[in-house]
């Protein structure tokens, strides 16, 4: 589509291929600000959608990432463009690192580059954590454990490998890991080899049993919350865990406490995905990371009443005064193919820590919860394109 000479306020939103940036495109769209989705890729599913008023161009950030940027500000630098959102952990990454020359241009609401940091570094998160008095696994780089006796499970350390967490990365590198390594009792892991597969070294954490999973999100604004969120996962990517397909809203005022000493702790702006654990013993929360960016779950969330793409918008514009920080209780909302997903895992996936449900349970809670809170994330009727035209991707790369 072509820029459009409307007077309109417009709000850029970087995207890949995965449909997590429709709730943007969707709760904006329909109030009357012009969205404008960009991409590294031609065929991406949200570029169908009724509200998607303009598409445009992106280099690849895993090819050349301060191509991607320039392309970014030069977007930011259109007259109508008012703000940025970040999607993925580039973004966020990118706003932050250069916040001042993207603040020139648009509306960024993003942490300072140190904050960030103390996020993307998952050691540096568990000491914010541990002063802040908030429940979090132990967790020590790799080369310093020398005692493998307990439960323990190895993962990349940064969100995102970049130059400024990294030497191995110029400034046009980056690279996102997520291997997860659960570790038996006894049993040292190869460190060459997992230093391989995650190009850096990674942490060691105790494992934590955990009874359930949750999700607290946030808009802060200078170290103040604007609006908050909770819900329960129910089910995962996988049954081992990963991020949430079904989850229903919660209110829970010791997860709000841990949560925001956490992000007190931080001196946080911005949005704030922190998941936790519940151990299953004690009942704390404890911690397992913070994703400083919109989430995957954001269609769950907008449709318990909670509209961050709204409530980022109005932070963006100087209007938090018109923020409703109110939700709906006991809402579920089902990614249908991340469904499917943790139905294949009951098949493929294997944990010494998570027991193995049975194919049979597993299809009948997803059926009865579908049945019961028939609400989905990206299947709109009023708005079937991107759904369809998902599922045509996703066919066209079985074949």
């Amino acid at each position: 589509m072509s820029p459009s000479n409307d007077d309109a306020p417009s709000v850029l939103i970087p995207t890949g291929v995965a449909p997590y940036s429709y709730p943007c495109l969707r709760s904006l769209g329909r109030r009357g600000v012009r969205t404008v989705a960009a991409s590294e890729h031609d065929r991406v599913p949200v570029f169908a959608s009724r509200f998607c008023d303009e598409t445009a161009r992106l280099p690849s950030p895993d090819d050349d990432l301060l191509a991607y940027k320039d392309a970014l500000l030069d977007l930011a630098a259109r007259e109508d463009v008012r703000s940025v959102i970040p999607i993925r952990e580039y973004d966020a990454y990118l706003l932050s690192r250069y916040r001042e020359e993207f603040a020139e241009r648009a509306a960024v609401e993003v942490p300072p580059m140190d904050a960030l940091e103390r996020v993307h570094d998952r050691v540096k998160l568990a000491e914010a954590a541990e002063t802040a008095g908030a429940p979090v696994p132990e967790t020590r780089p790799l080369d310093a454990v020398d005692d493998w006796s307990g439960d323990h499970i190895v993962k990349s350390r940064y969100n995102l490998l970049a130059d400024r967490y990294v030497d191995t990365h110029s400034p046009d590198e980056c690279e996102e890991v997520n291997h997860v390594t659960h570790v038996r009792p006894d049993e040292e892991p190869d460190r060459d080899e997992l230093v391989a597969e995650m190009n850096h070294v990674p942490i060691v954490q105790e494992f934590v049993p955990s009874s359930d999973e949750y999700m607290f999100a946030a808009l802060y604004d200078e170290g103040e919350p604007v609006a908050t969120f909770q819900h329960r996962q129910i089910r995962g990517n996988s049954y081992t865990g990963g991020g949430g397909v079904y989850r229903e809203s919660m209110y829970d005022p010791e997860l709000e406490r841990v949560a925001r000493d956490l992000l007190g702790e931080l001196d946080w702006h911005g949005l704030a995905c922190i998941e936790y654990m519940e151990h299953e013993e004690t009942g704390e929360y404890y911690l397992t990371e913070i994703n400083p960016r919109m989430w995957q779950s954001l269609p769950s969330t907008v449709q318990a009443g909670a509209d961050f793409p709204l409530n980022y918008w109005l932070q963006s514009r100087d209007r938090t005064d018109e923020i409703d920080p109110d939700y709906e209780l006991g809402v579920g909302s089902h990614l249908l193919y991340g469904e499917l997903g943790y139905l294949a895992s009951v098949l493929s996936d294997e944990s010494p820590y998570v027991e193995r449900p049975t194919l049979r349970e597993t299809a009948w809670e997803i059926g009865e919860s579908v049945v019961r809170q028939p609400r989905f994330d990206f299947l709109r009727l009023d708005d079937p394109r991107p759904f369809v035209s998902g599922v045509l991707q996703t066919l066209s790369k079985s074949d």
